[in-house]
C-alpha cells in the first residue's frame, strides 16, 4: 500500500528514508516493507544457499543477493525494489548502492502484506524491464509461480512438492518443500 502523499516521490526520497525504514519506489509511489515472517526468511535463505552453492559449484559468474538488497530497475532512478533473492549475470550492474539495471533472475516470498503487488505490479514490472525468470513463491497457497519472461508463455504453477528447473541454469532444480525441512 502507498504511503499517503500524494506527491510524487523520487529516488532522492527513497535515499532519505530513515535508517532501518524499508520501502521501495514504483512509478512515483513509496511503499511501506513489512517485516518477513519466519518462514519468509527460511525460504530466502535456503534458496540463497541452494543457488549460492549451484554457482561455486560450477564455477558460475553470477552473484546472488537477498533482501535488502536495492535494485534500480530501469537504471534511470525510477523504480527502486528490494526484491527477496535477486540474481545478478552482468556484473557490470552492480554498484555501491546495488543493482542498476534488472537481475537476471529474482525470487519474491509472498507475504498478506505483499501479494497484491508481487502477484500484479512487480510481475509487469520485471516483465517491462528485463528480468529473465520471476518465482512468486507463495507460502500461504504452497505453490510456486514460475515467469520465464524470454519464453514468452502461460506462467507454471507448481505445488512445493514439485520438483522446479530453473530456467536460467539447465542443470538447477529446486524443491521448495525440500528447502523447508
Amino acid at each position: 500500500m502507498p504511503l499517503l502523499n500524494p506527491d510524487i516521490y523520487t529516488s532522492e526520497d527513497y535515499w532519505a528514508l530513515p535508517d532501518g525504514r524499508r520501502a521501495e519506489l514504483i512509478d512515483g509511489q513509496l511503499y511501506n516493507m513489512a517485516p518477513p515472517s519466519r518462514i519468509h526468511q527460511k525460504l530466502i535463505q535456503e534458496l540463497s544457499r541452494k543457488i549460492g552453492n549451484y554457482i561455486a559449484q560450477t564455477g558460475g559468474s553470477c552473484e546472488v543477493y537477498p533482501a535488502p538488497f536495492a535494485v534500480n530497475l530501469d537504471a534511470e532512478d525510477q523504480n527502486w525494489v528490494e526484491p527477496d533473492l535477486s540474481v545478478i549475470c552482468d556484473k557490470s550492474k552492480l554498484t555501491d548502492r546495488g543493482c542498476s539495471g534488472a537481475p537476471d533472475w529474482i525470487i519474491e516470498i509472498v507475504s498478506p502484506s505483499s501479494r497484491r503487488m508481487d502477484y500484479s505490479r512487480k510481475n509487469t514490472l520485471y516483465s517491462d524491464t528485463g528480468v529473465r525468470e520471476y518465482w512468486i513463491v507463495d507460502p500461504d497457497k504452497e505453490r510456486t509461480t514460475i515467469y520465464r519472461y524470454e519464453e514468452d508463455a502461460a506462467p507454471a504453477i507448481l505445488p512445493f512438492s514439485d520438483v522446479i528447473q530453473v530456467g536460467i541454469y539447465e542443470d538447477l532444480q529446486v524443491c521448495i518443500a525440500e528447502l523447508l525441512k
